[in-house]
């Protein structure tokens, strides 16, 4: 027999190994399941914070077993992959082509390895270790590669944007599973019991080039600097790709008896081909935008842990309000990190945050984001989206207004910022803090230039949110534009028991991108759902 118990201490109490195993039997005998009648092992599960009521406390949830041998709960989950021959579908399935990197990408590629099926991923952007070098231009000379950057490149957009695992998508596939891959191809272990784990960013291509080896190694191929630029079409369903190489310009086909589309939710040139070949394939989606916020760490710290940090780590927020029927919220929180550029074009400033695996650096910020539904698109991008016979891409193209608008307001990627309590006073910033943001900053009044539906709630927003966290408005604290890629204005259809896009047969939309799955995790499981499908498993 198995039971799952939870047992809390205090943080000093974490590493007394003795006083665990004492409260676990004591949590047992409340249930009279006594030590001296049975036999008893226990396995550690999940670790978790509560920070709430003042004081800080630490849940511990153990799987204990009963009059029966222990097994890992975390562990087992390793597939069999085989090598490509397409011997598991009797060779009728030989290849599929994957269009994209991410985790998405990857994760369908490993999942069609278990059938021994050969993975064919397309990229548009560079392998990790000149992704680096670009990334880094950025900040020293502050150029924007449209094809190399943080959002595009072998990885996807987490490579270099932290590695946050943590998802409430427990019914899009086997979370475990996906976290104990991770972990064989080189993230610490301890991604298995945090209640929030994230790999860090300089530790995430090391495990991304590691699972890039092994699709390799299995028979799966790689292109990489070239960018899809049309589908190929056979008997009525795609089966391919017409693909450029960025760095020559030259066109080649790639071909396969499927095809995987997981571009991530920053592909505007998918999207656009998309609605001119198939508008019907393509519906608007609500998305979000805003701002992120930066805090000096202790600030957070003992804010969250009532000025109680020693021995703790960087402290984590997750804030919500609804403002003017709308929802804003925080996103993407990175305590102990650093905020970055993560433009996909030269005229465009675009910002997020990451955090490295120690998550010790002095700052922490995370988005806030306002809910932005169709309905609330401003008319002139609905008429320039239909004067350009592409009405459903309306808020695609108000997202990069914006993200336009932001670099005028900027220096190159020096990007537009406002003290918190000057955003709030409607005045400008004299005394900028320091920040972790490495192009730099540049004044600016961001009351008066963000679309007043933004700037009007996320005024109230930061009202309610300083109710709940006390000190979180603060003169300290940095406002830095725009947070506009927390996901995509646009979702491509798909048929909901085949996956398949109920337009263009043979293409499976899968990720971020697809619209159906937001961050690394639930889009891992969305890719390996689309590769089960393809592969006649479920």
């Amino acid at each position: 027999m198995q039971k799952q118990i939870t047992i809390t201490v205090f943080p000093e109490q974490e590493g007394n190994l003795k006083l665990i195993e004492q409260k676990i039997f004591e949590s047992l005998n409340k249930e009279n399941i006594r030590k001296r009648e049975h036999k008893l092992n226990y396995v550690f599960v999940k670790k978790s914070i509560d920070a709430r009521r003042g004081q800080v406390k630490i849940h511990l949830r153990y799987n204990v077993f009963i009059d029966e041998e222990p097994c890992d709960p975390q562990t087992n989950f390793l597939p069999a992959w085989k090598k490509a021959d397409g011997s598991a579908t009797g060779g009728v399935l030989k290849s599929v082509v994957i269009i994209g990197s991410g985790p998405a990408g990857l994760f369908a590629a490993l999942r069609l390895l278990e059938s021994g099926i050969k993975p064919i991923i397309v990229e548009r952007g560079q392998e990790t270790h000149q992704r680096k070098i670009d990334i880094a231009k950025i900040s020293t000379q502050k150029l924007v590669n449209g094809d190399s950057n943080y959002c595009f490149g072998e990885g996807g957009a987490g490579t270099f944007s932290d590695g946050k695992l943590y998802t409430r998508s427990n019914k899009r596939g086997n979370i475990n599973k996906c976290l104990q891959i991770f972990v064989h191809f080189g993230a610490n272990p301890k991604i298995l019991t945090d209640a929030h784990p994230h790999i860090g960013t300089e530790k995430l291509p090391g495990v991304i080039n590691a699972i890039k080896d092994f699709i390799k190694e299995m028979g799966g191929e790689f292109y990489f600097n070239s960018r899809c630029v049309d589908f190929i079409k056979e008997n009525n369903a795609i089966c391919g790709a017409i693909v450029q190489n960025v760095l020559t310009g030259e066109k080649s086909e790639v071909r396969g008896n499927k095809v995987i589309l997981a571009t991530g939710h920053s592909a505007n040139d998918i999207y656009e081909l998309l609605a001119r070949t198939a508008p019907e394939s393509l519906e608007a989606k609500t998305f979000a935008m805003g701002v992120r916020v930066e805090h000096p760490r202790s600030l957070i710290d003992n804010i969250q842990f009532h000025g109680k940090t020693e021995g703790m780590a960087a402290a984590e927020y997750k804030l919500v309000t609804q403002v003017q029927e709308r929802g804003v919220y925080s996103f993407c929180m990175c305590p102990g990190g650093f905020v970055v550029p993560s433009a996909t074009a030269p005229d465009q400033i675009v910002v997020n945050g990451m955090s490295a695996s120690g998550r010790n650096s002095q700052w922490s910020n995370s988005a806030i984001v306002v809910e932005t539904r169709p309905e609330d698109i401003p008319q002139e991008f609905i008429q320039k989206a239909k004067d350009k016979g592409t009405p459903v891409l309306a808020g695609l193209l108000y997202r990069t207004w914006l993200e336009q608008e932001t670099k005028t307001h900027g220096q190159a990627q020096k990007a537009p910022c406002q003290v918190l309590t000057d955003f709030l006073e409607h005045k400008d910033s004299l005394e900028i803090p320091k920040t972790s943001y490495t192009p730099g900053i540049v004044p600016s009044r961001l009351d008066q230039w963000l679309p007043p539906q933004i700037e009007n709630r996320l005024e109230q927003a930061f009202k309610d949110f300083d109710k709940n966290m006390k000190g979180f408005i603060s003169d300290q604290a940095l406002l830095i534009a725009s947070e506009t890629r927390t996901s995509t204005p646009v979702r491509i259809l798909r048929d909901k028991d085949t996956l398949e896009s109920v337009i263009l047969k043979g293409l499976y939309p899968a990720g971020e991108g697809s619209g159906y799955s937001g961050g690394i995790v639930s889009s891992a499981m969305d890719g390996e759902k689309c590769a089960d499908k393809i592969a006649g498993l479920k």
